[in-house]
């Protein structure tokens, strides 16, 4: 199936032909023609399926078939998005879609002037994508008004959700025409989405193009075993001795991407971190330097997990596993993109049990694990499996000298009393994907 056969206008698809956009993805197969009929939307979709063009190419195609005229600190079109860095994403993406076709487009989000923002709306806006709060603030400024709008895209609605955007929401929609088209994507079909849905759809098309809670099968996933305190070591050890291009490291909080930035950087090796602390700005810039190649690591919290688009990034590293687990799929779903293959290392210590238990039963299977030998953890994980839940902790065990880079099996036992050993698993000699690393960095001694 190609583009043509989905009813889009000829001006947009020569701007797909110029962008090489050759086939459509499987939810831009079945929403697109969906949207063009009039109908509302909710769809399933992970990051990295081609979602932002999958609304974005027929809601262009409504507005400018129409040709309406957008009267002052008005919108046409509204995308809802939960976080900044995805706000830039998708206008971005929005400005490639219409290349020189003449509809004007905004993007609103908190954290820098609100007075430019303001200025933009002035003269009325086609397509606006905004951040719940911000929206508000607009809103509440006199600066945009809802009486002209006619399609309303609410994308990544679960994390909106998550980020307890619900009230701002709640106060947004009514203040909207109840007369509009509704496109509603998430991860998810989970309960809350369900009864959002409920309220804001009439007679929606569902659509679901993911297996649920599954990651991409183009993402290679494993995890490394190894105590808390040596992870920061173990990491510079692995960008060196797997010669590692770029890596984006996800830890769990603000402080924690903080030190570790230092760390490595003390290290010699170029990093940068992203996180809510940081001013828009300063968060902007650290992400055009990784784009561009000038930094190597990218240090990140959560806020960026669904925001960051970049391209041939072949390695995502779980530092720190997500508190949330689903926030562990839209996190390693930033490699494994477009066709191209990644892979995710997960560094777990003993006390992210827990964490780790929620990701495999999300996920349904057991990560991979290895032990990386001059980094033994003293302080084991115990095995898990699928279905059971929740395993019984180990108690600590000193480590034994004499058998050092091999692995003890827990309490199984020989007939003679002593410590059943194995050989190590040792991590696999991975193919280096993407970039390869910046001239400038220098290795650690």
């Amino acid at each position: 199936m190609s583009f043509t056969s989905l009813g889009l206008m000829p001006a947009l698809l020569v701007r797909l032909q110029q962008l090489k956009y050759l086939q459509p993805t499987a939810v831009q197969r079945q929403t697109i023609a969906t949207v063009l009929d009039g109908k509302d939307v909710l769809a399933a979709a992970q990051t990295g399926t081609g979602k932002t063009a999958a609304f974005s190419l027929p809601v262009l195609q409504i507005l400018l078939t129409q040709g309406s005229k957008v009267a002052p600190n008005c919108v046409r079109a509204l995308v809802l998005v939960p976080t900044r860095e995805l706000a830039e994403q998708v206008h971005q993406s929005i400005r490639t879609y219409l290349g020189e076709l003449p509809l004007r487009t905004a993007v609103a989000y908190g954290g820098v002037s609100i007075n430019p923002q303001m200025m933009q709306l002035r003269r009325g806006v086609d397509v606006l994508v905004a951040t719940p709060g911000r929206l508000l603030d607009l809103y509440q400024q006199n600066a945009v008004r809802f009486h002209q709008m006619q399609i309303l895209v609410l994308d990544e609605a679960d994390r909106m959700l998550d980020l307890g955007f619900a009230k701002e929401l709640n106060a947004l929609f009514s203040l909207m025409p109840q007369k509009r088209q509704t496109l509603l994507f998430s991860a998810t079909f989970s309960g809350p989405i369900r009864t959002l849905a409920g309220g804001l759809l009439h007679e929606p098309v569902r659509i679901d193009v993911t297996p649920k809670h599954s990651a991409a099968e183009s993402v290679k996933q494993y995890l490394i075993v190894v105590d808390k305190k040596d992870k920061t070591d173990l990491f510079l050890h692995l960008l060196r001795e797997r010669e590692w291009g770029q890596v984006l490291v996800f830890v769990r909080t603000r402080k924690g991407a903080e030190v570790l930035q230092k760390k490595l950087n003390a290290a010699q090796v170029s990093a940068d971190a992203i996180h809510g602390d940081k001013t828009q700005p300063a968060r902007l810039r650290a992400l055009e330097d990784f784009k561009a190649g000038h930094v190597q690591v990218l240090v990140a919290t959560d806020v960026a997990a669904r925001g960051l688009d970049i391209e041939q990034l072949p390695q995502v590293v779980n530092f720190d596993l997500p508190t949330v687990a689903q926030d562990y799929v839209h996190r390693i779903g930033r490699t494994g993109r477009a066709g191209l293959t990644g892979e995710a290392v997960s560094l777990v210590s003993a006390d992210e049990l827990d964490a780790l238990i929620a990701i495999e039963e999300l996920l349904g299977l057991n990560l991979r694990r290895f032990d990386e030998p001059e980094f033994y953890a003293e302080h084991r994980l115990p095995e898990t499996s699928v279905g059971v839940g929740r395993v019984k902790k180990p108690k600590k065990t000193k480590k034994n000298k004499a058998a050092a880079g091999q692995i003890h099996l827990g309490d199984v036992f020989a007939a003679e009393g002593k410590p059943r050993v194995v050989a190590v698993r040792q991590l696999p000699k991975l193919a280096v994907h993407g970039r390869s690393r910046p001239k400038t960095q220098s290795k650690t001694k």
